[in-house]
């Protein structure tokens, strides 16, 4: 049995329908305040292409904005989203509503620290070389 998806006791289909100011009681007091001093233009550029893609079906849209909230209309759509490095695609599923973009594209990886060199330490000084 597949689990259903609320957000904060609400379906999908019923946010989807919803306007912004509903949604906006919904959200996190960070959330709120960042909603309701209003969108960029870049990020209202970039919602509207969100938008855009999921009606076309086209490939991921590539963005450097990684503090968009995830609203409920993005549900679907495909983004690349920049990493520091590389553009990470995600693809927005129900549960990262109110959530950020740029919380599910990390932007370190591991550190693998190699063998310490010759003069490292004092010990390793009188290590043969061969």
């Amino acid at each position: 049995m597949v689990k259903k998806f609320d957000y904060r006791g609400i379906p999908l289909k019923d946010l989807e329908g919803m306007d912004a100011e509903r949604w906006f009681g919904l959200f996190t007091a960070r959330q709120r305040r960042s909603l309701s001093r209003g969108l960029s233009e870049g990020k209202r550029r970039l919602t509207r292409e969100i938008r855009d893609s999921r009606a076309g079906g086209a490939g991921p849209v590539r963005t450097h904005v990684r503090d968009l909230i995830v609203l409920p209309y993005m549900v679907g759509a495909r983004v690349a989203v920049f990493s520091g490095k590389e553009f990470r695609e995600v693809a927005i599923v129900p549960e990262m509503i109110g959530r950020y973009l740029g919380e599910f594209v990390i932007t370190n990886k591991r550190v693998n620290h190699g063998a310490p060199g010759v003069g490292a330490s004092r010990s390793s000084l009188y290590v043969p070389l061969k």
